[in-house]
């Protein structure tokens, strides 16, 4: 057996740089790059090691680890979880900015692989600088946190280790189940050492993701539901994108005229003019695709994990008959469903063959049509720019915002979100015209998660216009990998939609009964001459990006104009209303209410809450 001498380091980057993917008949690298700040815990190991085999694994700087990894988690997101990053970072608080973006993968269930650097193996100079010191447990460090917030943990304490764990990992990271993020943490003696690893280790590896079939009882089992059905309705999730399924659920859709909801993940599925299309469901959907959930009587979800947004945390699909095709067993019986565990897209063209020529009633799929109509009426008011957003003191609100934005882009644009009032404004509200065009990260909805997934967007779509749109309390929370596009060259729009706080929790607040109280800089305590004045546009400057506020709906306009014209990103910045959402679409989500309270409306409010969760079946 041929052997090859490499420190564990240069074993990582060298194993990971030859492993490939097969996509649309073209075989790419699975691995776009690193991102990577170094420390003490990584520069001498995987610092040196990246920088012999930059030329097969691209090195990325960034400025802070937590958006390292969101940037790497939206460009998997993008690439339907085919293409990923890895993401390295020294020991200590290197390692524990990375563990919130962690969480999100999980959560979000999107691969990205995690190189932190960890203690000395030898614990010869222990404690190390940055080191957490356990007394009862010196095994224990900071990356112990990632265990839960990871789907395949190692901390490799023997050069020799990664032979056995690096093919686990890439089983982890490519498969569809049980996809999510992979930690492999690594003492820093370590990964300076060196071992004789055989020479196939380090043969090129064609990957593919596994697509699984469904189980002939349970198809059996759901196309007798579908013929029975009367009012059948489709919930498609992220699980749609990420199976390549579309085009198998618009051509499925349309065949057996039943009507097709989104959630966030799945916004995109089918564009917004589909006549299938009853648009967003749930808590931050439109009446129209939550008026025909209410009467569906079959509800075939494909790829959601169904979480609490989705169903009204649980009254929004009571009494239906629930079907679940998914490629995770742990989301396909959620909600006491039937079980249809497999591959969405296989999913859908199996199910397309068992129901033949079957059609759904022609006054179901005629009441989707009328229903959404409605929601598109209502969707050019409450878009418009009225006669009252041309004065000084009455401010754009965010469906305003959204509905320029949209009418001055292209069909080709991405627009990216997290947290906030956006998420459910953009939900609802926002046309998705191409596959693609929606990027929401609202499965762990981290604030802080735009700018940096923006660029991660940009890097694996670059040809598309990105357009990030930010609160302001989001942008304050992490707002540095601007520069980072400014500094790789992914141009990127940004628009930050200033409201002066915490307003989508300040209205939460009131809605539980209480006072506004820390959420609105006014609210808040502060120095007498009151709280600052942000500009976020000459922040974004000095970060190196071209920015400009404009006070109005109809100086944004011509602000997105000269965005896009630009060569390099560009921030946006607007004073909005802080109170006024769209008041129509969505539904009930529970949200604990004080039982006790000083506010005078508390009872009234804690009624209604009682009230509503005895829509919830259990």
């Amino acid at each position: 057996m041929k052997t090859i001498r490499l420190t564990m380091a240069q074993a990582v980057v060298k194993y990971l740089s030859a492993q490939h993917i097969k996509i649309d008949d073209e075989v790419q690298p699975i691995f776009a790059g690193v991102f990577a700040i170094f420390g003490h815990g990584n520069v001498a190991g995987l610092g040196q090691a990246l920088d012999q085999y930059q030329d097969q694994l691209p090195t990325f700087r960034a400025h802070n680890e937590q958006g390292m990894v969101h940037a790497a988690i939206a460009y998997a997101k993008a690439n339907k979880r085919q293409r990923m990053m890895a993401c390295t970072s020294s020991i200590g608080p290197g390692a524990t900015n990375m563990v919130t973006s962690a969480a999100l993968a999980h959560v979000n269930r999107l691969p990205v692989l995690l190189l932190p650097g960890d203690y000395f193996a030898s614990r010869a100079p222990d404690p190390v600088l940055q080191q957490l010191e356990e007394f009862s447990d010196p095994t224990l460090s900071v990356n112990d946190c990632f265990k839960p917030v990871s789907r395949y943990f190692d901390r490799i304490m023997r050069p020799e280790q990664i032979i056995n764990s690096l093919p686990f990992a890439m089983q982890t990271l490519l498969d569809p189940e049980n996809c999510g993020p992979v930690t492999l943490s690594l003492p820093q003696d370590v990964q300076v050492e060196a071992f004789d690893y055989p020479e196939e280790f380090f043969a090129k590896r064609t990957h593919s993701i596994r697509q699984i079939a469904l189980d002939d009882m349970e198809l059996t089992r759901a196309v007798e539901k579908l013929l029975q059905s009367k009012k059948p309705l489709i919930v498609a999730g992220g699980g749609v994108h990420y199976a390549k399924a579309c085009e198998a659920l618009q051509q499925f859709s349309e065949k057996h005229q039943i009507p097709v909801a989104e959630t966030q993940a799945g916004k995109g599925s089918l564009a917004w003019n589909h006549p299938c299309y009853v648009g967003a469901i749930g808590v931050t959907g439109a009446n129209a695709a939550n008026n025909m959930a209410r009467q569906a009587d079959v509800v075939l979800a494909i790829g959601t994990r169904l979480q609490d947004f989705t169903t009204g945390s649980r009254t929004l699909f009571a009494n239906k008959k629930l079907l679940q095709l998914n490629v995770c067993r742990f989301d396909t019986i959620k909600h006491n469903a039937l079980s249809l565990l497999g591959d969405a897209k296989l999913g859908i063209l199996q199910l397309d063959k068992q129901l033949s020529t079957w059609k759904a009633p022609q006054s179901w799929f005629a009441l989707g049509q009328k229903e959404i109509a409605k929601w598109n009426n209502y969707y050019d008011q409450i878009t418009s720019i009225s006669n009252s957003s041309k004065t000084q003191d009455i401010l754009p609100t965010e469906a305003q915002v959204l509905g320029e934005t949209k009418r001055h882009g292209k069909a080709s644009d991405i627009v990216v979100c997290a947290a906030g009032s956006l998420p459910g404004e953009l939900h609802k509200l926002w046309r998705t015209e191409q596959v693609g065009g929606y990027h929401a990260e609202y499965g762990f909805s981290c604030m802080g998660y735009e700018i940096a997934g923006g660029l991660g967007v940009k890097m694996a779509e670059p040809n598309r216009e990105v357009i990030v749109l930010v609160g302001d309390g989001s942008y304050l929370m992490l707002n540095s990998e601007l520069a980072t596009s400014v500094m790789l060259g992914h141009k990127m729009i940004v628009v930050v939609l200033d409201n002066r706080g915490f307003s989508c929790i300040n209205r939460l607040q009131n809605a539980t009964g209480n006072r506004s109280f820390n959420n609105l800089l006014k609210d808040c305590q502060s120095v007498e001459d009151g709280h600052p004045e942000i500009n976020f546009a000459l922040h974004a400057k000095a970060l190196g990006a071209e920015s400009e506020k404009v006070n109005n709906i109809q100086e944004l306009a011509s602000a997105l104009g000269r965005a896009r014209s630009s060569s390099k990103s560009y921030l946006i910045s607007l004073v909005t209303d802080s109170h006024k959402i769209s008041p129509e679409g969505g539904c009930w989500w529970e949200v604990a209410v004080p039982e006790i309270s000083s506010n005078a409306n508390s009872e009234m409010i804690y009624q209604a809450y009682k009230k509503a969760k005895t829509k919830q079946l259990y």
